[in-house]
């Protein structure tokens, strides 16, 4: 267990290094989030106003958890291109014929993610808090974004590890991104109340991960929050995480019987 927890460390610490070398990744990656953030909140400012949208807040706010859970959901999509330019540099094998512990290998991608995840989640709040956006959730609710926040990554994360360490190709882990993400972010409430969407919209979003971390978010942040809709879908969330970690961890086991 110390072993697997030093490794953790340490391949988490490479990854961030990495990642040090090129702030501007982490400035690209918020470019997208933030137009959309500023622009859709003044464009469609008064969508508020339509009767059953809801009252109480303004679009901004509305938005803000969205686009909070379309950040993460996009950046995790993408965490399998690491593995990938790992085994194209031959760095994989390199780790697969030494002691590095395996589950390290996998905690270390979803602790990185979430770590940048985390910082780009509180510079959108921070920005749209700036545009005059106000969370009466406070502290405890912003917390509770990031919770879902971590746990939405994680699903996606290791989905994203399992589709590169089996296919191996990085075509087919952009196909396979851009195939889940725009469906699960407008299947969802992240942009508009899913009460004015068609009845079938509302059914699926029922069952979306994405959905679900979109209500955890906005609840967190709202003046009077419904903390059983919040735990009943941190814990969905939860147990998604525990489902996708094992597939990852399987495909991390086919790419090591194949290698």
């Amino acid at each position: 267990m110390t072993i697997a927890l030093t490794h953790t460390f340490i391949l988490t610490g490479r990854q961030l290094r990495a990642a040090s070398r090129f702030p501007a990744f982490l400035v690209m990656n918020l470019v997208q989030p933030v137009i959309w953030l500023l622009l859709f909140g003044q464009l469609f400012k008064s969508v508020v106003e339509i009767p059953g949208f809801g009252a109480g807040q303004s679009y901004l706010e509305f938005l803000t958890p969205g686009i909070v859970m379309m950040m993460a959901l996009f950046g995790s999509a993408w965490s399998g291109t690491v593995y990938i330019q790992d085994m194209q540099r031959g760095v994989m094998d390199r780790f697969l014929t030494s002691p590095t512990s395996r589950p390290a290998m996998i905690v270390s991608t979803l602790i990185y993610q979430s770590i940048l995840a985390i910082v780009q989640s509180l510079i959108v709040v921070g920005i749209a808090f700036w545009a005059g956006a106000r969370f009466p959730g406070g502290a405890v609710g912003i917390l509770i974004l990031l919770l879902a926040v971590v746990l939405l990554t994680a699903i996606f994360c290791s989905l994203s590890n399992a589709a590169a360490l089996l296919a191996r190709e990085q075509t087919v882990l952009i196909g396979i991104s851009q195939l889940i993400t725009l469906p699960l972010m407008f299947l969802s409430s992240a942009i508009m109340n899913t009460a004015l969407s068609p009845e079938w919209v509302q059914t699926v979003a029922k069952y979306n991960p994405f959905e679900w971390a979109v209500i955890v978010g906005r609840e967190a942040l709202s003046a009077a929050p419904d903390w059983t809709s919040i735990w009943v879908h941190v814990g969905l969330l939860s147990a998604l995480t525990v489902v996708m970690a094992a597939l990852a961890t399987s495909a991390f086991r086919v790419y090591q019987r194949s290698a």
